[in-house]
């Protein structure tokens, strides 16, 4: 996997970036923008553009909307999810709802995960 830049994708990158859910800009400009430890949004990993990553942890942080509990959506998450953990790379998935209506537990999540996968890693 070329991690740094699939360059068919990353001007969709830029695009989503620019063009962000209201979910993911309220965890990013609330939370993870300022957050301790490095983490880039809308990042190309290989195939895949993930909504937010962390490479020093590993993880790849993805807000789901309704179409991601949907039949097709469920295989192509598994699918992504699969290919991720091939190069060691671990995916949390959080409702947008989860963001929307219980943000600090959604942040207390996130920082729980990024503190453990640290510590594992060392």
């Amino acid at each position: 996997m070329d991690r740094k830049h699939n360059i068919k994708l990353v001007p969709f990158a830029k695009e989503l970036r620019k063009n962000m859910t209201k979910e993911e800009r309220h965890l990013w400009y609330d939370f993870l923008r300022e957050y301790p430890i490095k983490v880039t949004r809308q990042k190309v990993l290989g195939k895949y553009i993930a909504d937010f990553y962390c490479a020093k942890a590993n993880i790849v942080i993805e807000l789901d909307g309704s179409q991601h509990y949907e039949d097709e959506g469920i295989v192509n998450d598994e699918q992504r999810t699969q290919y991720l953990q091939q190069y060691g790379i671990n995916v949390i998935r959080i409702s947008n709802l989860d963001v929307l209506k219980n943000f600090e537990g959604v942040c207390m999540y996130i920082d729980n995960e990024i503190k453990q996968s640290l510590s594992q890693l060392r």
